[in-house]
């Protein structure tokens, strides 16, 4: 089942997810297959719960971008541990559809998450992985990327979305 997008301003983008306690079922395998159904329909590399309405910690991610073998990447209940060094991207969300930035995050990150059986594992990752990582965890925590950006350009941005809300082009 495809799921659909949020789109900011919905609030859950913008509250703290709570932790996932279920672990090792057949609901949470399932939410988990339509998560990545959600993100490769809707052309993106990650996905937070939140971005589909649920207020859960866990995110899906593959940075492959439909080239080759798929790359599938499950993150509940993370956290980052470690971050070193910097970069600047583009980035946009698939809650802020139509919007890109620089953004600058750490180019090497390693995160501590749970499995869908609940088992804890480290995963560490560089460039796009990395970016990707701290962006859908950041959605996890109430934040998206356009809080990285000047306030200018912020606002910039969140007065072209009010605007095209009040013309019904922003559903």
């Amino acid at each position: 089942m495809t799921f659909r997008i949020v789109k900011y301003p919905d609030p859950i983008l913008e509250q703290k997810a709570e932790d996932v306690t279920n672990f090792n079922t057949m609901e949470l395998d399932q939410f988990i297959a339509d998560m990545f159904e959600s993100m490769y329909a809707a052309k993106g590399v990650g996905l937070a719960a939140p971005q589909v309405g649920v207020g859960q910690r866990l995110t899906v991610i593959d940075c492959s971008g439909g080239e080759g073998e798929p790359q599938k990447i499950v993150l509940i209940n993370p956290r980052i541990v470690h971050m070193e060094g910097k970069q600047v991207g583009e980035e946009g969300c698939l809650s802020i559809p139509g919007f890109r930035e620089d953004v600058k995050r750490a180019k090497i990150c390693k995160v501590r998450a749970q499995d869908a059986t609940g088992e804890w594992f480290e995963i560490a990752g560089e460039d796009l992985l990395a970016r990707a990582m701290q962006h859908e965890i950041d959605h996890l925590n109430g934040k998206l990327f356009i809080s990285h950006i000047s306030l200018l350009k912020r606002d910039m941005i969140k007065r072209k979305i009010k605007r095209l809300i009040a013309a019904g082009e922003w559903d």
